[in-house]
């Protein structure tokens, strides 16, 4: 099977990259997207998504209507496929992929005039309150209780893994309205304003060092009625069309493209004991299976797109893709620890870090890959059970 991209695809796949050379600062190494980058870095990062905002990026797949261009999913593959090989911070925050696709199909007109826009201009950076310390891959058993008082929500509880909560200015939040029904049954999907009195944001440092998540904590947090989205009590099945907009994507299969040329050029220009790496028969092999893997990750995620383009919703699709492509880059950051041997451990701002410690880096941060969106049990379970239509365990 061949695909081709039309002319009018390869246009935009030029300007993208016309972009990129013009906006990015040469040094640019793609760090401090979601982590702790000092309040220079992060004015650049603003400043970067108002750029991306004029253009109507941000919001490439919207309807015109709510400010996008109303792109086929194809373009926007061709998109996520540019801006993640070459690092550029796509978004910040949840708001153009998840929110605002979710704000469009369940959002009141209200709640459409308030927050599209801001999303679309990317004025508004947004977090999603959904895991909880006891409740992440079983997402259904959260706690964080919302009880209805008037023209409000008082909400009381605690969540946790919420990447940018300390720059959010908006969240969305699930919490348990029903305390008595099946606990898929009792879930609403809130809108909340994180300047909010009672919301608490206290910094989790990752493996990188980095303040990358938080834990949120409400304290009697009110929260306008006005501000739910969906039915009450039904918010469970708004999170899943979040959810299946998180997974959907191709970046997790690019962004490990970029590091693995990165790895084969290294492979082929260093020298141990007077021989290259690439002439070691086993180094050769890993490297060429890694190759044909990220084929096979860009190939699922095409069949997602695809999908998508003739109306479909990849549901297990989008899992397989998730999977797959989360997986594929830990193999990749495995690969290149036992190429680089214990140089692959020497962190970046060493000299003597190969590749500027990029590798050390992307092993620490692939670890977390098959644990966010999703693990890869729970994919799995979903391939099994909505895929392959095979029985409960």
């Amino acid at each position: 099977m061949e695909f081709r991209f039309t002319p009018e695809e390869e246009r935009f796949r030029s300007d993208i990259r016309e972009f990129l050379r013009e906006e990015l600062p040469a040094d640019w190494a793609g760090a401090g997207v979601l982590g702790e980058a000092g309040e220079e870095r992060w004015e650049f990062l603003r400043s970067f998504q108002s750029s991306l905002a004029q253009r109507k990026w941000l919001t490439l797949g919207w309807p015109e209507e709510h400010g996008g261009l109303a792109a086929g999913h194809m373009m926007q593959v061709i998109y996520n496929e540019e801006m993640s090989y070459f690092r550029a911070p796509i978004q910040l925050g949840v708001g153009p992929d998840r929110v605002g696709p979710t704000i469009i199909l369940y959002g009141s007109e209200e709640q459409k005039r308030q927050h599209l826009p801001a999303i679309a201009s990317g004025n508004a950076v947004w977090c999603q309150g959904f895991s909880e310390p006891a409740a992440g891959s079983d997402l259904a058993s959260l706690q964080t209780s919302a009880v209805a008082d008037g023209d409000f929500f008082v909400v009381n509880g605690q969540k946790i893994w919420t990447s940018l909560a300390h720059h959010a200015d908006w969240c969305i939040l699930l919490a348990r309205t029903d305390p008595e029904a099946p606990k898929h049954k009792g879930i609403s999907y809130f809108l909340l304003d994180m300047k909010t009195p009672g919301v608490e944001v206290r910094p989790l440092t990752d493996m990188m060092g980095r303040n990358t998540f938080n834990e949120v904590f409400f304290d009697n947090v009110r929260i306008p009625r006005d501000c739910l989205v969906g039915e009450l009590n039904r918010g469970w099945y708004v999170a899943a069309a979040t959810l299946d907009f998180e997974r959907s994507g191709i970046n997790r299969v690019v962004m490990g493209i970029r590091m693995y040329e990165e790895l084969v050029a290294y492979a082929a220009e260093s020298k141990l004991d007077g021989d290259r790496l690439l002439d070691d028969s086993r180094v050769r092999q890993r490297l060429a299976e890694l190759a044909i893997e990220f084929q096979a990750g860009r190939m699922l995620a095409y069949r997602v797109a695809s999908m998508q383009a003739r109306g479909q919703i990849p549901n297990a699709e989008a899992s397989m893709s998730k999977m797959y492509g989360s997986e594929l880059q830990q193999r990749l950051a495995g690969a290149g620890m036992e190429m680089l041997g214990l140089g692959g451990q020497i962190e970046p701002g060493s000299r003597w870090a190969p590749l500027k410690g990029r590798i050390e880096q992307f092993y620490l941060f692939a670890a977390g890959l098959t644990i966010a969106a999703g693990t890869s049990e729970i994919m799995r379970g979903i391939i099994a059970g909505r895929g392959l239509g095979l029985p409960r365990g």
